[in-house]
C-alpha cells in the first residue's frame, strides 16, 4: 500500500508545526485549530458588525417639521448606499412608545424634551444628542393680546391631536395656569392644519402648534391673518424655571415674513429640545453616519437657531450614547475622513478593529514560541549531555580497567538510545549531530581502552 495514501492528512498549519518545531500532531493539530477559530471568529465578527443597509424612522404628521427632517435625511443617507423608510405618526408621544416597543420595528426617532414623567428611567433608548429647538407657538382670536395663558380660561383651544408632543405640552403649561378640559372651556384634538382652519373661521379661540405638527405654512397663514395675534411669553423666565426642560427664545421681528414684517416685533417664547433618540445597540458606524447626517441637517442657520448650534450632546431625559460622546468629541475616525465610501471605509475600519487586537496578543505570541520552544529542545539536549560529561570524566581514570570500560559502555548504550530517539526540527539538526559525534568520541575512546592488550608484569 502506498505510505502517502495512508498519511494522515492534517490541518497545512498542523504540518508546518510538526516538521519544523517538531511538535506533537495533537498539540500541532489543537494548536492550527484554536488559531483557525480564531481567525474565522473574527471574520464572522467583520461581516456581523456590518452596519445594516437600511433603518427605520418615526417622524411625525405631513408637513411637519419631523417629517422634513425626515425626508432630508433619507435624501442623504441615500447618497450613502442606506435606505431610511419614514414611519409617519402623530408626533413625539407616538415616537417615544414606538421607539419603547420591541415588536415596533423601529431604530430611530425624533422625540421632544418634557415626554418623560419627571426622574424616569428610560431603558434601552439612548439620545445621539439635540437636534433643535422646538417652540411652542400660541396663536388666538381677541380684541385686546392676552398676557398669560390664565387668560383662556373658558375659550374653545385646539391642545393638538392625542399622541402629539404639542397637546402634552399645551395641557402640561395651561394646567399650571389653571385651565383644564372642564366647561365652559373646551380642549380639541384637531391636526394643526384643521386647528388653524377652525382659528380662522371662528371655530375655536385659541391654537397650540409645535414643529411635530406644524408646518412652516401654516404658522405663517396664521401670521398674516388679519384677526389673529401670536402669543408673547412674558412669564418666559418663569416657565423656564418651572419647566426644566424648556428654554427661552425669542423669535425676532420679521423673521417669518419680512416683508410683511411677520411678526411685527420681537416675540419670547419657551420650546423644549427635540432630541433624535435611538435604541440602544444601533450600530457604531450608522451612528456616526447619523450624527454627520445631522450635522448637514441641522447644522445650518434658521429662524429659531444660529448656525452651527445644532447638534449638541445636551442631555435631557435620554443618556447620550458613547457612540455619540465619542463622535461629539472627535468627528469622524480618520478612515471615514480619508475615505469618501462609506461601506468601504466600514469594512476597513471593522477589519481593523478585528485585527488589532488579535495581532497584540498574537504577535508577542508567535515571538514567543520559537524561543520557548528552542529552549525546549535545547532542554532536551542538554539532558543528555549531563550523563555523558559524567561517563567521560569516570573514563579519565587513569585506572580504568577492561571491565571498567564495558561497563562504561553499557551505559553510553543507554544515553546513545535516547539520543537516537530525540525529536529535533530541522533547525536543530547541527546541535543534533553534534550531540551523537561527542557520543561517538567518548565511545572510541572507551573502545580503545577495552580493546587494549593487557600489559604482563
Amino acid at each position: 500500500m502506498d505510505p502517502k495514501k495512508t498519511k494522515k492528512r492534517r490541518v497545512p498549519l498542523a504540518t508546518t508545526l510538526i516538521e519544523n518545531f517538531g511538535l506533537n500532531p495533537a498539540v500541532a493539530t489543537a494548536i492550527a485549530s484554536i488559531f483557525i477559530a480564531v481567525v474565522l471568529a473574527a471574520v464572522v465578527w467583520i461581516i456581523r458588525s456590518a452596519p445594516p443597509r437600511t433603518i427605520v424612522i418615526t417622524s411625525g404628521p405631513a408637513g411637519s417639521s419631523f417629517e422634513r427632517y425626515a425626508q432630508n435625511y433619507q435624501k442623504i443617507l441615500a447618497k450613502h448606499g442606506v435606505t431610511l423608510v419614514i414611519l409617519p405618526s402623530n408626533g413625539s408621544i407616538d415616537n417615544l412608545q414606538r421607539l419603547q416597543d420591541p415588536t415596533a420595528k423601529v431604530d430611530i426617532g425624533f422625540v421632544q424634551g418634557g415626554m418623560l414623567p419627571k426622574d424616569t428611567v428610560v431603558k434601552g433608548l439612548v439620545s445621539l444628542g439635540s437636534i433643535a429647538y422646538q417652540p411652542l407657538w400660541v396663536y388666538y382670536r381677541n380684541p385686546t393680546p392676552i398676557t398669560r395663558l390664565s387668560e383662556l380660561q373658558g375659550k374653545r383651544i385646539a391642545v393638538g391631536p392625542v399622541g402629539s408632543g404639542t397637546r402634552a405640552l399645551a395641557t402640561a403649561l395651561l394646567t399650571a395656569n389653571g385651565v383644564t378640559n372642564a366647561a365652559p372651556t373646551v380642549f380639541s384634538e384637531q391636526d394643526s392644519t384643521a386647528a388653524a382652519a377652525d382659528l380662522l373661521a371662528g371655530k375655536v379661540d385659541a391654537v397650540f402648534m409645535m414643529g411635530d405638527s406644524a408646518s412652516t405654512k401654516t404658522l405663517v397663514s396664521l401670521g398674516r391673518a388679519a384677526d389673529v395675534q401670536m402669543f408673547n411669553f412674558a412669564q418666559a423666565d418663569a416657565y423656564v424655571r418651572r419647566f426644566s426642560y424648556l428654554n427661552k427664545m425669542t423669535i425676532p421681528e420679521g423673521v417669518l415674513d419680512l416683508g410683511k414684517n411677520l411678526p411685527a416685533k420681537d416675540v419670547e417664547l419657551v420650546a423644549p429640545m427635540l432630541e433624535l433618540v435611538a435604541r440602544d445597540g444601533l450600530n457604531p458606524a450608522m451612528s456616526d453616519l447619523l450624527l454627520s447626517v445631522a450635522q448637514e441637517v441641522h447644522g445650518k442657520a434658521g429662524f429659531t437657531q444660529k448656525r452651527g448650534e445644532f447638534p449638541a450632546p445636551l442631555e435631557h431625559e435620554f443618556p447620550l450614547s458613547e457612540d455619540a460622546q465619542r463622535y461629539y468629541k472627535s468627528g469622524k475616525s480618520f478612515l471615514y475622513r480619508m475615505i469618501d465610501n462609506f461601506w468601504l471605509a466600514s469594512l476597513l475600519n471593522r477589519i481593523l478593529v478585528a485585527v488589532v487586537p488579535l495581532a497584540l496578543v498574537l504577535i508577542p505570541t508567535i515571538k514567543f514560541f520559537p524561543f520557548a520552544y528552542r529552549f525546549r529542545i535545547q532542554l532536551k539536549i542538554y539532558k543528555c549531555y549531563r550523563p555523558l560529561l559524567r561517563l567521560e570524566r569516570e573514563a579519565q581514570d587513569v585506572a580504568l580497567t577492561k571491565e571498567d570500560a564495558q561497563e562504561l559502555l553499557k551505559r553510553l548504550d543507554e544515553i546513545e538510545h535516547s539520543v537516537n530517539h530525540l525529536k529535533v526540527p530541522a533547525s536543530f539538526a547541527s546541535a543534533f549531530y553534534e550531540l551523537r559525534g561527542h557520543v561517538a568520541f567518548v565511545r572510541r575512546r572507551l573502545q580503545g581502552v577495552a580493546t587494549a592488550p593487557e600489559m604482563t608484569p
